[in-house]
């Protein structure tokens, strides 16, 4: 397998490398008094009307998780306080598990959703690798819940929603879920040193991508049956939908792609030829088929079967996982085109998505690459935008919190 090919500094642009600093001090505001962390409308403000989701809180604990172990100051309390969410108000005390909304008042969405949970296992591992307090334990509960209650063994795949209590499950089974479900395992993996996560996580990415990507030129079904049976018609009525949309969601082609290639950092020596081959065709499906398809730049949100644009509205995670893909595919190759790309959407995001006015990225944009709130109001939080910034400054690894902990590891002493 190739070596990581280092990358100068100067191929990122300073905008890049100074933006964790600008998304870290904008999501300060999210702090919830209530417990972990509050929606951002456009401006940074806190919508107070909305409930605590647990998506939300997970993510933001996440980043300020990274953010102490990265060795900023001033984010630890941040970090505890998402903690204190996810073992308080977010949590189950009575059945376990997590809500996927709460108020002080008690749950408001009491659905147990394994989008929600393997948010919970990345937020707690980012927590362990940082030294905060309970989130090993929380990790440890987290995996357990996941094992317990999402897991199915005979599809080695996640199921994806049930009720409070466990005893329904709703018959629809999903590919995002268990995409976060790969990014949380690798995670934890490092963490943990389990190899069944990182057994679990590659899994995953065979039957998904290897099999069913693959199986369609590229283009990912996303929504099944309880059998794993696919339903391409699914939402079809409601395109748009924010987690379930129809069709082929161009920006979860580049999030596999860079997964794919978290997964064979993480395998080593063992890491299979198709999983780089992989990586690589969801990338050039998602270019084709997503990038400026339409006569301006930017990525449409989804395409049809066939590669025709449905949802022509550009979201900033879609950017922001584009350029965390074309950054790892040229640290796993060292081909010029993936830097060409980096670049080019760098450029993109700068332009347009960029808010230095109100701060963080405008989460939405129109088909004419202006500020829009169709699918995603306000700004709700900066794990993508983080992340894409952040990649650039780590090695080659299976995860942002494993990443971390390698790129702060004291340097080995010389022999004498």
């Amino acid at each position: 397998m190739p070596e990581s090919r280092p990358l100068a500094a100067e191929v990122v642009p300073a905008w890049l490398s100074a933006e964790p600093d600008r998304l870290l001090e904008f999501a300060r505001a999210s702090r919830h008094p209530e417990g972990g962390f509050a929606w951002l409308d456009e401006r940074g403000r806190p919508v107070r009307e909305r409930p605590v989701e647990t998506w939300i809180t997970c993510r933001m604990t996440h980043v300020f998780a990274l953010a102490v172990a990265e060795g900023r100051t001033g984010y630890t309390e941040l970090a505890e306080h998402g903690i204190a969410a996810l073992t308080g108000l977010l949590r189950d005390d009575d059945h376990g598990g997590w809500f996927a909304s709460a108020t002080a008042a008690g749950p408001v969405v009491d659905d147990k959703r394994a989008y929600e949970h393997v948010f919970v296992i990345l937020a707690a591992t980012s927590a362990a690798a940082a030294g905060i307090a309970g989130g090993r334990v929380l990790l440890d509960e987290a995996l357990a819940v996941f094992d317990e209650r999402f897991w199915e063994p005979s599809a080695g795949l996640a199921a994806d929603v049930r009720d409070r209590a466990w005893t329904r499950i709703e018959p629809y089974r999903g590919a995002n879920a268990n995409m976060h479900a790969v990014e949380a395992l690798l995670a934890a993996a490092g963490i943990t040193g389990d190899p069944r996560l990182l057994e679990r996580a590659a899994g995953i990415v065979e039957r998904l991508v290897g099999q069913v990507a693959r199986g369609h030129g590229w283009r990912l079904p996303e929504h099944f049956t309880a059998e794993w049976t696919e339903v391409p018609g699914y939402n079809r009525d409601d395109p748009a939908h924010p987690f379930r949309p129809y069709g082929v969601t161009i920006g979860h082609l580049f999030e596999w792609a860079r997964l794919a290639v978290h997964l064979r950092t993480a395998l080593g020596v063992r890491a299979p030829d198709r999983l780089l081959e992989s990586a690589r065709c969801l990338f050039d499906t998602a270019v084709r088929d997503g990038w400026s398809v339409d006569g301006a730049d930017g990525f449409v949100y989804t395409t049809d079967f066939a590669g025709t644009p449905v949802v022509r509205t550009r979201l900033h995670w879609v950017v922001a996982e584009a350029i965390a893909a074309a950054w790892v595919l040229h640290q796993a190759t060292g081909q010029a085109r993936y830097l060409s790309w980096f670049r080019r959407w760098c450029e993109y995001a700068d332009k347009y998505f960029v808010d230095r006015k109100n701060g963080s990225w405008h989460h939405e944009l129109d088909s004419g690459n202006a500020p829009a709130a169709t699918v995603w109001p306000g700004k709700p939080d900066v794990y993508h935008a983080y992340q894409a910034a952040l990649i650039t400054q780590l090695p080659a690894c299976a995860s942002f919190a494993g990443g971390v902990v390698t790129a702060r590891a004291p340097e080995p002493s010389g022999g004498g």
